[in-house]
């Protein structure tokens, strides 16, 4: 499965289809909190169960996360559990000398929060 935007592509290529539920291919901010402290990240990939979160400082495998997803008509946080983490090297699709980084953490939805305060800024 290649990613287009970043140029990387999933060595597990040939792998089974663990997905069950639709995916909405959406790019978005999110800030976590977790174990770590917080941070910023960019939410992809979202379906009804999880999604995969684009962040320098993923958390521990196991460990439970905040996501709040800003809005304008108001924010709304989710618990959920980190199921797996990566760290991706490759090469551009364009043939450029830097390399491509992507590194993140795929994540299992436990909740949704009710109400809830706004964030922290983080800087």
């Amino acid at each position: 499965m290649a990613r287009e935007r970043t140029g990387l592509v999933n060595e597990a290529a040939g792998s089974a289809e663990r997905r069950s539920e639709p995916r909405l291919d959406k790019v978005f901010p999110v800030f976590l909190e977790g174990d770590r402290g917080g941070a910023l990240g960019v939410a992809r990939n979202i379906s009804e169960s999880g999604m995969f979160v684009e962040t320098r400082s993923p958390e521990l495998l196991g460990s439970q996360v905040r996501i709040t997803f800003p809005s304008h008509a108001g924010e709304m946080t989710a618990v959920a559990e980190v199921r797996y983490v990566c760290h991706l090297l490759g090469r551009p699709a364009d043939g450029g000398s830097s390399p491509a980084a992507v590194r993140g953490m795929g994540v299992r939805f436990l909740y949704f929060e009710t109400g809830g305060e706004a964030p922290p800024v983080v800087h």
